[in-house]
């Protein structure tokens, strides 16, 4: 028989092996956290890095922000243990309902060819378990949320800040909206409208296995490490070259590809309005776990069962698997 002390060894390598990493952060000075997060030096140390691989810019998505504002939309939180057995972001930090959501999205048209926006409130507002809503989520919990109450379109309950952050400096940060569980059309019925994934699954971190789920099932939803460089993020491959961790964030996986100077990248798409990054797009480099990329990639898959039956009401005879 084993002995316990080998039984807890296996236990740990097994949760170091499966365990989501979103590299915890360290507290930031009062100072730090009232500066600007867009800095000329920041600039200057990445475009002036031959090997940085990546273009830096005082992006005029954040040109009022300070360090402390920028934080605030950072949502991630790492995923619990217990799990692991079982529209831009605007003035709150839903990336990790955004994240959930809009891959959820994409799923129902690369599987069903059919375009259903799905709504972003619903899963905020209404998950009590996937964490503090505006103030960081847990990507995993909200899969299983798509899974057991699904979401209604996006019609039904449309995001709660329609501003969003198309204006530069984001206040005020906004306290999560309430659940309210019913449709701002009066047309449309709350339960009527739902939506859901039929299962909730982390995908191996090998690149190799990442990019067989996206090739096969669509876009992922990642998790990473966030550090000051990256909001000055224009163009290029990016890793991490400078600045202090500030949180996590989740996005939206769409693809991958290999740059004109060799570079092997992931392709994502942010939630930070065209004006960030390539036209709202980023790539990060493919194969080293930049700042945890590979770690936490979690999704689902689309069920069809809603989809038949409005198929059925339309009178239509199709087979929507």
């Amino acid at each position: 028989m084993a002995s316990p002390l080998l039984l807890l060894a296996t236990l740990l390598l097994l949760l170091s092996m499966v365990h989501p990493k979103v590299t915890a952060v360290e507290p930031l000075s009062q100072d730090k956290l009232n500066s600007r997060i867009l800095q000329d030096s920041i600039v200057k140390q990445v475009n002036e890095n031959p090997k940085a691989g990546w273009k830096a810019a005082l992006n005029p998505r954040f040109s009022n922000y300070t360090v402390g504002e920028f934080k605030s939309i950072l949502g991630v939180k790492p995923t619990p243990k217990e799990e692991l057995m079982s529209i831009p972001v605007g003035h709150c930090g839903s990336c990790w309902a955004f994240g959930a959501v809009e891959t959820l999205t994409d799923r129902f048209c690369t599987h069903f060819g059919q375009n259903i926006p799905l709504s972003v409130n619903d899963l905020l507002a209404c998950c009590e378990d996937c964490g503090s809503g505006c103030d960081g989520g847990f990507p995993l919990v909200a899969w299983h949320y798509l899974v057991n109450n699904g979401v209604v379109t996006e019609k039904c309950d449309p995001y709660f800040d329609p501003i969003g952050c198309s204006h530069p400096g984001c206040k005020p940060i906004y306290p999560t909206p309430k659940c309210v569980k019913k449709c701002v059309k009066g047309d449309l019925l709350w339960k009527e409208s739902k939506h859901y994934s039929v299962d909730a699954y982390i995908v191996k971190r090998q690149p190799a296995d990442i990019m067989a789920e996206v090739y096969k099932n669509g876009p992922v939803q990642v998790s990473f490490s966030v550090y000051e460089d990256f909001a000055h993020y224009k163009s290029g491959v990016y890793k991490h070259v400078t600045g202090e961790l500030l949180g996590g964030h989740s996005v939206k996986l769409i693809g991958w590809g290999t740059s004109d100077e060799g570079e092997d990248y992931w392709l994502l798409a942010n939630q930070w309005n065209r004006s960030w990054g390539d036209d709202g797009f980023f790539k990060i480099i493919r194969g080293v776990n930049e700042c945890g990329i590979e770690d936490e990639v979690v999704a689902g898959l689309p069920s069809n069962k809603k989809l038949v039956h409005e198929v059925a009401d339309l009178g239509i005879v199709k087979d929507a698997s």
